[in-house]
């Protein structure tokens, strides 16, 4: 999910997590929160309501011993009970996931189209963050596919006026199974639990993978009280729709080389960890554009062109060229009835590029003094487009960075650099924010409100009675500068 370091560590203060047997003590059932599909013909958008529904992941969940009439903890705090998991196997079997109280546990409530998730959330229990994912059916994820026929979009309403520093609202997208993982290895519980999930980080700190186990070599986390780390990591293709808080937002590509799906690491150079980070299979940095990185200090903020005291509109167009190969990324919105172009790099050295492509990506690299992973051979938009054309999941969360306290999103980074230097400062935020052990006393009603989501052909998502620049509308420009598709102007 982050561009730079999501050893994402999403804290709960009570003992939920994954699991792989389904539980009977609590009925699972799923808040609906209505999706669309829209097609353009003509001057004529039409866009057709899907019944979807989200479900909590695993990592939330009570997981209890599953034998006839038992129900205490196969995991408390940050460990393992040692007789119920003494191994990967035996956990999976002896473990099951249960029901989950949505909004009175976890604070995630839907109405219509509108999803609001909770930062901190205090009943019986107090629960922080939380990540659900869209689902199709009862026990089968939505699929999502934006190299589906002609170049695809992706659009969302947004409300972040009560997300600050440090808290992170992340809509993304991630090659997980659609029925999470059903029936592999030791897996019963599937999509309608929420399992299955991976990410371009390679996880460690998920408690099953692929149906097995995590727990041999389980290490508690040093700062978070509920979390840890196995041996293994979940790794898959990410696709980073939406990182963002009131102050600082940013859409990042994360490709993988080799691994179709769910691929289980088990050793420290697969996994791209510490010092392999760019020896992985994953590209865990990834090719970001946030508007206040890329040196436009005005465009993106409270009172600013876009207004985050506001409900915004956030469109995200994937461009193929005449191959069918992911060429460009864009980004727009929609605000007080009216489309507003991403805002243009400002740095010398990289050009006036307001999209991702991979020559922005080389060019960034090279100002900021990145790794060049996302570019180097087997990366890139191409493979990023494989990863899309062969289906997501929608991840849809709240959540606070143990790791680097989100300072790489908002804030200077890394925090021994001149903030002066490209690249360098991501926000307004200050680098001491961001602590979630803080955000948990200091911030603990920060909520995200996501909406009206929808998928379709180029232009067809966007709110009716606005005018939209042809440029979005259609399709790649290749260097003659001519459009591959007939440009569009929506009424």
């Amino acid at each position: 999910m982050p561009a730079f370091s999501k050893i994402a560590l999403f804290s709960s203060l009570i003992a939920y997590v994954s699991a792989q047997q389904a539980g009977s003590v609590t009925a699972e059932t799923h808040p609906g929160l209505t999706s669309s599909v829209c097609t353009r013909s003509g001057t004529t958008n039409t866009c057709t309501t899907k019944s979807t529904k989200v479900v909590i992941d695993g990592n939330w969940r009570w997981l209890r011993n599953n034998q006839a009439n038992q129900y205490n903890n196969c995991y408390t705090g940050n460990s393992f009970d040692a007789t119920l998991c003494p191994s990967n196997t035996a956990c999976a079997q002896n473990c099951a996931l249960e029901g989950s109280d949505y909004s009175g546990t976890y604070g995630i409530t839907t109405s219509g189209n509108a999803l609001t998730l909770k930062f901190v959330t205090r009943s019986s229990t107090t629960n922080v963050g939380s990540r659900v994912y869209l689902m199709d059916t009862d026990t089968s994820y939505n699929m999502f596919n934006f190299m589906d026929s002609n170049s695809q979009e992706f659009a969302f309403d947004v409300d972040v006026s009560n997300m600050p520093c440090g808290v992170n609202a992340a809509l993304y997208t991630v090659e997980m199974k659609a029925n999470g993982g059903l029936n592999t290895a030791n897996n019963k519980a599937g999509a309608k639990f929420g399992t299955g999930y991976c990410d371009a980080q390679c996880p460690h700190d998920l408690k099953f993978i692929e149906g097995s186990g995590n727990v041999e070599g389980w290490t508690p986390s040093s700062t978070d009280s509920n979390a840890g780390f196995g041996k293994a990591g979940a790794c898959c293709n990410e696709m980073d729709i939406w990182e963002a808080n009131s102050i600082s937002n940013a859409y990042t590509p994360h490709p993988c080389k080799n691994i179709v799906g769910v691929s289980r690491c088990e050793d420290p150079v697969t996994c791209g960890d510490g010092s392999n980070r760019y020896a992985g299979v994953c590209d865990k940095d990834g090719c970001d554009f946030n508007p206040y990185r890329q040196g436009n200090h005005d465009f993106y903020g409270p009172g600013k062109t876009v207004d985050t005291t506001k409900k915004i509109t956030v469109i995200t167009q994937f461009i193929k060229d005449s191959s069918s190969n992911l060429v460009e990324i864009r980004r727009a919105w929609v605000q007080n009835n009216q489309v507003i172009l991403q805002s243009k790099n400002e740095w010398a050295g990289i050009g006036d590029y307001n999209s991702i492509t991979d020559d922005y990506c080389v060019k960034q690299k090279s100002v900021f003094g990145d790794n060049s992973y996302f570019v180097s051979p087997g990366g890139g938009l191409v493979e990023m487009g494989k990863s899309l054309a062969r289906g997501h999941v929608l991840a849809l969360s709240i959540w606070a960075d143990h790791a680097a306290h989100l300072l790489w999103l908002n804030s200077p980074y890394p925090v021994d650099k001149d903030p002066s230097l490209p690249g360098v400062a991501r926000g307004t935020c200050s680098t001491t924010s961001g602590d979630p052990n803080e955000l948990i006393n200091s911030a603990p009603n920060s909520s995200v409100t996501y909406s009206n989501i929808k998928v379709g052909q180029l232009c067809s998502t966007f709110p009716s009675g606005v005018t939209i620049p042809d440029s979005l509308c259609g399709g790649y420009i290749p260097p003659s500068g001519k459009f591959l598709q007939a440009p569009i102007r929506i009424p």
